[in-house]
């Protein structure tokens, strides 16, 4: 029987080789798929919006399943409508019991032209069954901030006009916390053995 110094010794060992093998694995989704995974989950402020749909949506809907959550807008001329596309292709590459689990939310930085049904509209262009959000400013403001995705609310909200937002996407977890980021540029060759690597390990 192992007394109680040779089992802590043991212990011990087996951190120590086991921790550097976890970091190396965030290491490599990082490297791989420039997915960063956060080292500890954070929670999210309660928000509530609505989906494009019509329906109220909060951080409770975030539950059940995992997100990627971008913040763009429809008038977007690049960014938003190629990271629709390439999410869209993406997902499509991933085993069906891992894409049923996985849910792309839009969330809009232009509430003033974003209404539930032009973010409607828009999303059913690709296809995809994506969700689209909306809302008060102060509370999309209040998600960007917790998701760490900034954008720039427009001046002017008439006329023909752009708004500055991050090219990064969240990825939310089951349980509605914060678990990481898909950095731009993407990966796309990458990003679906890295997200089916990362949903499946909460299994």
């Amino acid at each position: 029987m192992l007394d109680s110094l040779q089992l802590r010794c043991l212990l011990m060992g087996i951190l120590f080789f086991t921790l550097p093998a976890l970091a190396l694995d965030r290491n490599a989704l990082m490297d791989d798929a420039n997915l960063l995974l956060l080292p500890r989950e954070r929670a999210l402020p309660n928000i509530e919006l609505i989906d494009q749909d019509g329906q109220p949506f909060n951080t409770q809907s975030l539950h059940d399943r995992w997100h990627i959550l971008f913040f763009g807008f429809t008038a977007c001329p690049d960014i938003c409508p190629t990271t629709l596309s390439d999410m869209r292709r993406v997902l499509g590459q991933l085993p069906s019991e891992v894409r049923e689990r996985l849910q792309l939310v839009l969330v809009t930085a232009d509430p003033a032209r974003d209404t539930p049904e032009h973010l409607k509209t828009y999303l059913s262009y690709y296809r995809a069954g994506f969700i689209g959000l909306t809302g008060e400013m102060e509370q999309l403001q209040r998600l960007s901030k917790a998701l760490g995705l900034p954008f720039i609310p427009a001046v002017a909200t008439h006329g023909d006009y752009s708004v500055a937002h991050s090219a990064n996407l969240a990825l939310i977890a089951p349980d509605g916390s914060l678990r990481g980021h898909i950095r731009a540029p993407f990966k796309l060759d990458a990003l679906p053995d890295a997200l089916t690597r990362v949903v499946t390990s909460s299994d």
